[in-house]
């Protein structure tokens, strides 16, 4: 099964629904996956780990649409309360998650990661999100994530990017 079983669970006992999509491994990073599979980058969302560095110890998971830029020096350092922050490696991410960048998504985390979503992906009626591999993706209404126990909705935490 492509979407990985813990991610199942959470979703199912959230009431989410959601569509899975298949997806080539090799595809599985964001804009290749926009691109093979036409979904427009505005409608994908990513999931990333931050990890503070000073002190350490400190992790969120963050969503933000594909479009934005998280805002790691600003808001998520102020939201964890530490003095320096930066994104998790790729190794931290699948300790942390158990999930391997391309794949990380915000269901099936630990009980004690803060999950923060920016407010701009529940301006949609449907984005594309990791499902904890990277042979799946979920598509889901991002407003079914509002009010979820351990999901946090955050005012600008991705700032537009410029192209």
């Amino acid at each position: 099964m492509p979407i990985d079983p813990a991610v199942l669970d959470a979703m199912h006992s959230f009431g989410v629904t959601y569509e899975e999509m298949d997806c080539d491994p090799d595809l599985a990073d964001t804009a290749r996956f926009c691109e093979a599979y036409g979904v427009p980058l505005e409608r994908s969302a990513n999931t990333i780990m931050v990890a503070s560095r000073r002190p350490e110890g400190h992790f969120a998971a963050c969503l933000v649409l594909a479009t934005t830029r998280l805002d790691v020096n600003g808001l998520v350092r102020q939201r964890l309360g530490v003095r320096k922050v930066s994104f998790a490696d790729a190794e931290q991410t699948k300790e942390l998650t158990g999930m391997e960048i391309g794949g990380v998504t915000i269901f099936g985390l630990p009980d004690d990661l803060p999950v923060w979503i920016d407010a701009g992906v529940l301006d949609h009626n449907w984005v594309v999100i990791g499902a904890g591999s990277r042979t799946a993706k979920i598509r889901l209404d991002p407003r079914q994530l509002e009010g979820l126990a351990g999901f946090e909705v955050v005012p600008d935490l991705g700032r537009e990017v410029s192209v």
